[in-house]
């Protein structure tokens, strides 16, 4: 009875090699992530929460950040918007950091030149 009703045929070579379109089945293929875009999230986290070190990890992850956004433009991988928290993440780190040290040094350089020679008198 088997041998009574066969599948239909394509007239087409093409469907009959490729088991009826099996090419086109395939999974589309998803660019990788940049590596330096994960590394200057990292580094620009880090930059906000290390005291005093943020400020050279923040410089350290401003220039990874644009180099990664480059090579994404460039290659057409993934991680553009870690590229982009990164260098956000990293500004706002070094502008803190930035800020603390120099209000410490007029400070000190206030203090330095209040004219007061023995500043622990009063201890």
């Amino acid at each position: 009875m088997s041998d009574l009703y066969k599948e239909p045929r394509s007239s087409d070579s093409f469907q009959e090699t490729n088991d009826y379109n099996a090419p086109f089945n395939q999974l589309p293929v998803v660019p990788p992530t940049n590596s330096k875009a994960v590394a200057s999230m990292v580094l620009g986290i880090l930059s906000v929460v290390i005291p005093y070190l943020g400020l050279i990890i923040g410089i350290v992850g401003i220039i990874l950040s644009s180099l990664s956004l480059k090579e994404i433009n460039r290659y057409g991988e993934q991680g553009r918007g870690m590229a982009i928290a990164g260098l956000v993440c990293s500004i706002i780190g070094t502008l803190i950091y930035t800020l603390i040290i120099l209000s410490l040094v007029v400070v000190f350089v206030i203090a330095a030149s209040s004219g007061d020679t023995d500043i622990f008198s009063d201890i």
